[in-house]
Parts: C-alpha cells; sequence; structure tokens
C-alpha cells in the first residue's frame, strides 16, 4: 500500500471511530434524558411540601418522605465522618510514606480490586462484624460503618492517583528549603492535591447514597413513622449522640417500598422520592464543582 493510500485509510478509520464514539454518546445521553424526563412526568405532581413533611402512610396521598430523607442525610453524615479521614490518610500514607515492597504491593492490589466489589458483600461483611461480632445494634452508626468500607476504597484509589499527579519538582524544591516530609505534604502536595481528593470523595459519596442492598442486608427499615434522636440538644452538653443508636430508613428503601406496590399513585410516590434523591446527588456534586474551582484558582494565584 501506498504512502497516500496509507494515510487515506487512516484518516478514513479515524472517522468512522469518532463518529462511532459520537454515536454512543448520543445514545446514552437520549436515554438519560429520556428516564429523567418520564420520572419528571411522574413525580413533579406529587411533590410538595407535605411529601417532605410527612412520615409514610398505607394512604399514597397522605405519604411523605421525612424518615427516609432525614435517615438518608444522617447516614451519609457518619459514612463522611469516617470514611473520609480514614480513606485519604491511608492514601497518604501509600503514596508518600510506605516503602515499597511487595506488602505494599498487596495492598494496592486489594484496595484497587476492593473498589469493584459488589455491594452486598459489604453488606454481609457488616452483618459478620458488626451486628454478630461485634454486637452492635443494626442502627444509623452501623449503616454509617457499612456504606464507609463501601467508599473506602475509592476514596484511597482517588486519594493516590491526585496525590500521584503533583510535579516531583514541588516536592523538591520544599525539600531544598529544608522543610521536613510533613511539611511538605501538608502545605505543597495536599493543597495542590485536594481538587482531585475531592472528586473521589464526592464519586464515593455519590455511590453510597443510592446504595440498598447493604442496608437491608444489616437490617434497615422498611417503614417507620418516627424520627431519629436530634443530634442537638437543649440541654448540657447540647449534642446527643442518641441518633447514631436509633434504628432508620433511607430513601433507595423507600423508594423500593413504593415501586413493589400496585397502584399508580404509589408509583408516582416513588418517581417524586427518585426526584429527590437526584436532586440531593446534584447538589453534592455541584457543590464538589464550585470548591474545585475555588481551589484551583487559589493554587493558579
Amino acid at each position: 500500500m501506498s504512502p497516500e493510500l496509507n494515510l487515506t485509510y487512516r484518516h478514513l478509520i479515524n472517522k468512522v471511530f469518532m463518529i462511532f464514539g459520537l454515536a454512543a454518546i448520543m445514545i446514552c445521553l437520549l436515554t438519560l434524558l429520556t428516564l429523567v424526563v418520564a420520572l419528571a412526568i411522574s413525580g413533579i405532581p406529587h411533590l410538595s411540601w407535605d411529601f417532605f413533611a410527612n412520615f409514610p402512610s398505607r394512604f399514597a396521598e397522605r405519604a411523605g418522605i421525612l424518615s427516609a430523607w432525614v435517615g438518608t442525610s444522617l447516614v451519609l453524615l457518619v459514612t463522611a465522618m469516617i470514611g473520609i479521614p480514614l480513606g485519604v490518610s491511608a492514601g497518604i500514607y501509600l503514596e508518600e510514606y510506605a516503602p515499597k515492597n511487595w506488602i505494599t504491593n498487596i495492598i494496592e492490589i486489594n484496595v484497587t480490586n476492593l473498589a469493584a466489589v459488589p455491594s452486598i458483600i459489604y453488606g454481609l461483611l457488616a452483618l459478620g462484624l458488626f451486628v454478630q461480632a461485634l454486637g452492635m445494634e443494626r442502627s444509623i452508626l452501623t449503616a454509617g460503618l457499612t456504606l464507609a468500607l463501601l467508599v473506602l476504597p475509592v476514596v484511597i484509589v482517588t486519594t493516590r492517583e491526585a496525590i500521584r499527579a503533583v510535579p516531583t519538582s514541588m516536592r523538591q524544591a520544599a525539600y531544598a528549603l529544608g522543610a521536613t516530609k510533613w511539611q511538605t505534604v501538608w502545605d505543597h502536595v495536599l493543597p495542590y492535591s485536594t481538587p482531585g481528593i475531592m472528586t473521589g470523595i464526592i464519586i464515593g459519596l455519590a455511590r453510597a447514597i443510592g446504595e440498598t442492598a447493604p442496608l437491608i442486608t444489616i437490617g434497615a427499615l422498611t417503614f417507620i413513622a418516627f424520627l431519629p434522636a436530634a443530634p442537638i440538644s437543649t440541654t448540657p452538653p447540647f449534642i446527643s449522640f442518641q441518633w447514631l443508636s436509633d434504628p432508620f430508613t433511607v430513601m433507595p428503601i423507600q423508594i423500593f417500598n413504593w415501586v413493589s406496590r400496585p397502584g399508580d399513585d404509589f408509583q408516582g410516590n416513588a418517581a417524586a422520592a427518585g426526584l429527590v434523591l437526584l436532586a440531593m446527588t446534584l447538589i453534592m456534586n455541584g457543590f464538589a464543582i464550585y470548591l474545585r474551582f475555588r481551589l484551583r484558582r487559589k493554587i493558579k494565584w
């Protein structure tokens, strides 16, 4: 084949793959748009203040998501407070401090593999470890620990990738000025890698907010008509931890409960709850994008 024909052939292949990729993207976007529009058409008529302020009910017109969205918020709070510090700290240690030997290689392989483990496995692990072995109640704390285990590998992997992207020259410049290892990591590496670390955190929490299987495994309720104890009290010391041991439900389980019921009214409630869950996820991602933008501006300046 002559060079001219070879070049023409390569350009043709390039255009074919470009068209194929564009078509795949359009199919995915149209499918997603169709699903969101169908969800909105079914769910928007059911959205009201009473829908957010009422407990679940046998009657579709009275049913709400108060216990579900409160439970989701509290479980995610526990997940973030446990999973984020542990994941970021483990990622920093593995990338900056851990010796490069066969032990760390095994740890890295296992952490990477754990990021792809089905969520039901984490539910079985939590049931055997937290509920049966440690005797913990099937509570918000147990649910938060379970989802923290779920997001931990994702946070560790993304933290390591973000730290690995920091230029070596930045570390060498800090060492040349007399900075210690920790000063270099805290004052230079972490600020530069924070946008990437936050991306991993939001990805992990966005996965956790939609999980159902591990929470059902550890005993989350499908119908609950009361709220956990308030985290803040009016009497000293003004902070209560009673809510950590209270039973709970979350948005995905409430949606599953309504979808499994006959009748169009409950299906509409499920669609409305799905819209709320989607909005919560978009708010989390939007907040992360805003923080990343602000942090990157600070780095540039």
